[in-house]
């Protein structure tokens, strides 16, 4: 399933004008959870899906075209090494508020549910996670910098892969 920003734009316009206070969407790549706040805004709680190999995800394609950032032209993988990319369009953020310590570096061990980074879209912030369980090898995506869908953000050394 693919979103584009309208379809988003379509879906926050709708739930604007219901009574609901709640929503909850997910798919293979994403859960979201809209909240209303009590002063009638949203509130919302992402966790995005990330595959760790192979394509993307498709959350939401970008809106405009142009050149973005392709951190898998920067460095290329090496052997054994999974991918984890941006499984949508945003700013890449390595902590969870400004000055705070970053969710990894490298070296750090995750789970497939460790959240890894954050991508702030349309003012949402919704939580990366690695998908696999290992070591952070490298770390390819600049803070607070632009990432397009499909970025390679880091690369995880798979558990069990002692290379």
């Amino acid at each position: 399933m693919e979103l584009t920003s309208e379809d988003v734009r379509d879906i926050l316009q709708l739930l604007d004008g219901l009574p609901y206070r709640e929503l909850t969407l997910e798919t293979a790549s994403f859960r979201l959870t809209l909240r209303r706040a009590a002063d009638g805004g949203w509130t919302q709680a992402t966790e995005v899906l990330a595959a760790p190999a192979g394509p993307a995800s498709a959350a939401v394609e970008p809106a405009a075209p142009g050149p973005a950032p392709d951190a898998t032209a920067a460095e290329p993988a090496a052997a054994g090494l999974l991918d984890v990319r941006a499984p949508l369009l945003g700013t890449f953020y390595r902590a969870p508020r400004p000055g705070a310590p970053p969710f990894v570096a490298v070296g750090s061990e995750v789970e497939p549910d460790t959240v890894v980074c954050i991508i702030e879209t349309m003012k949402l912030m919704n939580s990366v996670t690695a998908g696999v369980t290992g070591t952070v090898a490298t770390i390819l995506a600049e803070n607070a910098q632009f990432a397009a869908q499909g970025t390679v953000l880091m690369r995880v050394r798979p558990a069990g892969d002692e290379r």
